[in-house]
């Protein structure tokens, strides 16, 4: 007999992670949505380039080390932000990238690192470099989050709203809770990108655009959290806070200061 939840709330059965094998070689959703996210930094790279003095190949290195910063930064930003404990007991753990773990906050270092060394080798401002990239990052991070809730992985709190999900194969308990990957797809993925692709369609103050970006999901990802399950192992802190809001905190204070130094420099960018 169906309990009461089934009855009331979405169940959402398992998704087999691989789309398709060919001998050892698997295809799955999560490897889809990386090519996604890059597919749309390509084109949108591609429809800003005419506002740069980049030569094709100037790209393409871009999006390389941008690409290799989000993967190597976001497995080391997963181990020590999330799983440090874990760490310290298998050092190990750090290469396995198998067994999952992406943290945004560390891909966004691990970007960062990148636009620094692609402004050093080209010789431009980094924040010439940085107001570049941010258009081309929420629909990537969109494309992420429905990867998450494919895999039925990174669910919300319990609730007894009426569009709550219970992920049947993934939850233990099964209980009906936000679909967080979705509010996370809607805000960091459409929202964003339409925020800053608007903002930036007419020339604004050098490092204006970088630094919405860091305001506008530093303050999306610090409401998102108030409906998303907290780490296990992590919890939250004394102030009620998850980790994802205590890394979002610093990162909308950057992106303020950023702003206010742009506007107050008054050197527009393209």
């Amino acid at each position: 007999m169906q309990s009461i939840s089934e009855a009331q709330y979405w169940v959402f059965t398992n998704i087999d992670p691989v789309i398709f094998s060919v001998g050892p070689l698997a295809v799955r959703w999560y490897g889809l949505m990386y090519l996604v996210a890059f597919v749309a930094a390509y084109l949108i790279a591609k429809a800003r380039l005419a506002r740069t003095s980049w030569s094709e190949e100037d790209l393409s290195d871009l999006l390389f080390w941008g690409f290799l910063g989000v993967i190597l930064g976001g497995r080391l930003g997963y181990v020590f932000f999330y799983q440090f404990e874990y760490f310290l007991n298998d050092p190990l753990y750090l290469f396995k990238i198998w067994t999952g773990g992406m943290s945004f906050h560390g891909g966004l270092l691990g970007v960062i690192t990148a636009i620094y060394l692609f402004a050093r080798k080209k010789q431009v401002s980094f924040l010439t470099v940085g107001d570049f990239v941010a258009p081309l990052v929420p629909l990537g991070l969109g494309a992420g989050r429905i990867g998450n809730f494919i895999n039925g992985e990174l669910w919300g709190r319990t609730t007894d709203v009426p569009w709550a999900v219970i992920f049947a194969s993934t939850d233990p308990e099964s209980l009906p809770r936000h679909p967080s990957q979705l509010y996370q797809f809607a805000l960091e993925g459409v929202v964003l990108f339409s925020l800053i692709w608007f903002f930036s369609r007419s020339p604004k103050p050098v490092g204006s655009v970088g630094g919405l970006f860091l305001v506008g999901y530093g303050i999306q990802r610090f409401v998102v959290e108030y409906f998303r399950q907290p780490d296990a192992h992590l919890g939250l802190n004394t102030l009620g806070l998850s980790q994802g809001q205590m890394l979002s905190i610093p990162m909308i204070l950057l992106g303020v200061f950023v702003m206010v130094r742009a506007y107050s420099s008054g050197k527009q960018g393209g």
